[in-house]
């Protein structure tokens, strides 16, 4: 009986197609609408520049003017800015032994294009509560060596703090814990915006423990599929979610959007590839897979300050705070983060 091989399975062309798609309709985060998929961005992740710029014009300011005869008006700026994105190159290769049972089946290019796409759905919503975890990070005081110590050249900084709930500086025990009110209270960080944030994304203690408040409630979509919804906005559930040492979870509220995502093929770039080893043992087919991709919080700049490689920045410097600066006005920033404790 003939051995079904990885190259005799796989057209990378409609293999790469299969994944991407497969990938956004198994990550919870494409189906909630915290991230969508955008055009433009995936021309951006396409171009041979690992940073993009996104010039845009900033709101009017100022109160208008009375209309007086013999009275010129004062005119007033416009004011631009831009935002910034960076593309993020990943790979993975798998050997035959990782695939034996896929290529067993009936439809292995299938079943193959479905492990594929299952494991970068979970890589990229590392990248993404990576990223998070830098927008909403606080970047360390800095001391100059020939101070003293007491004395930092540059005080700690928070870019997001606005947008940040944090409990756990509460008096009582009671205070630091998460719940219906202190939920309220994050949403309106965005004041008269605040019904932007439709979603929810939370650890899966954390929704446990709503759930034995009786908190969360389920419903069904128009295809019978059910999602939990907490206060009305969709909840996902990643154990990425920040949890420290002590027990403070971070919890994220997001509007339909806040997270732009694209996916690109850059000049020289092969996303798909089958290689084989024959000087081990029988022979060992490998499976290659590539991404160049953007997940890009709206409005949050990318700076590069830290980063060590021309070629993509790393998931712990998506993570560093320094990286990411607020460009938009604030109501504009459809991300807001609480910082909990659990019952």
């Amino acid at each position: 009986m003939a051995i079904t091989k990885i190259s005799d399975v796989i057209v990378p062309e409609l293999f790469n197609k299969y994944v991407i798609n497969r990938t956004m309709e198994l990550s919870a985060f494409f189906q909630s609408g915290i991230v969508v998929n955008s055009p433009e961005f995936d021309t951006l992740a396409s171009e041979a520049a690992r940073t993009h710029n996104m010039p845009f014009f900033e709101d009017l300011q100022g109160e208008s003017e009375a209309t007086l005869e013999d009275v010129k008006m004062t005119p007033a700026k416009i004011g631009s800015n831009k935002d910034v994105s960076t593309t993020i190159l990943r790979q993975k290769m798998w050997g035959s032994s990782n695939l034996a049972a896929a290529l067993a089946g009936a439809d292995p290019a299938k079943a193959i294009g479905d492990l594929v796409a299952a494991y970068w759905a979970r890589d990229m919503q590392k990248e993404l509560i990576a990223i998070l975890t830098g927008v909403f990070g606080t970047i360390p005081a800095v001391s100059e060596p020939s101070k003293a110590v007491s004395e930092p050249s540059k005080a700690a900084e928070t870019r997001m703090a606005d947008h940040i709930l944090d409990l756990t500086g509460g008096k009582t025990e009671a205070a630091k814990l998460i719940g219906a009110s202190p939920f309220i209270d994050a949403c309106q960080l965005l004041g008269d915006a605040q019904a932007q944030l439709s979603g929810v994304a939370m650890h899966s203690a954390t929704k446990s423990y709503l759930k034995k408040l009786n908190l969360i409630q389920t419903e069904r979509d128009s295809t019978s599929v059910e999602f939990d919804t907490y206060q009305g906005r969709r909840v996902t559930v990643d154990d990425g979610c920040p949890v420290t040492g002590d027990g403070v979870y971070t919890t994220y509220l997001f509007g339909n959007g806040a997270i732009a995502y694209g996916n690109g093929s850059p000049v020289g770039h092969v996303p798909t590839e089958t290689d084989r080893d024959k000087q081990t043992g029988g022979g060992v087919d490998y499976l290659i897979n590539r991404k160049a991709f953007i997940l890009h919080p709206r409005g949050i700049a990318y700076t590069g300050a830290v980063r060590a490689h021309v070629e993509t920045p790393l998931r712990e410097e998506l993570s560093n705070p320094v990286n990411w600066n607020p460009v938009y006005e604030p109501k504009q920033l459809r991300i807001v983060a609480i910082k909990h404790k659990i019952g």
